[in-house]
């Protein structure tokens, strides 16, 4: 049974920065595609990046450029690196995982691409 925790969330000023990890358990972490999603109040959840086996990565528009997602399988962990951040950014984050074993460069956006997600860590941008 996977399990993933996240943690790192918190309160923020706009501007600054965060880091979350996310820490997997019960499967083989390295083989699989990975994912930071994030739902606001009153929104549907949205993609917000994803990294494949071999590190290839993807983001959504709207945080290219300031968030860094990376992954340490020695660790089975993986981060989502925040900066600059904005009050518009302030969502619960979740994090998630595929159970097909993909192409090394494979990563994609796609809520129903993933299997499992975590419960989620609270990220508050004040301005």
């Amino acid at each position: 049974q996977v399990q993933l925790v996240e943690s790192g969330g918190g309160l923020v000023q706009a501007g600054g920065s965060l880091r979350l990890s996310c820490a997997a358990s019960g499967g083989t972490f390295s083989s699989y595609v990975m994912g930071w999603f994030r739902q606001a109040p009153g929104k549907e959840r949205e993609f917000v990046a994803g990294i494949s086996r071999g590190g290839y990565t993807l983001y959504a528009d709207s945080v290219k450029g300031r968030f860094t997602i990376s992954r340490d399988n020695t660790k089975n962990t993986v981060y989502l690196q925040m900066n600059t951040l904005k009050p518009e950014d302030t969502a619960v984050y979740y994090c998630a995982q595929d159970r097909n074993v993909l192409g090394i460069s494979t990563v994609y956006s796609s809520r129903s691409q993933y299997d499992y997600w975590g419960q989620g860590t609270q990220v508050t941008v004040s301005s």
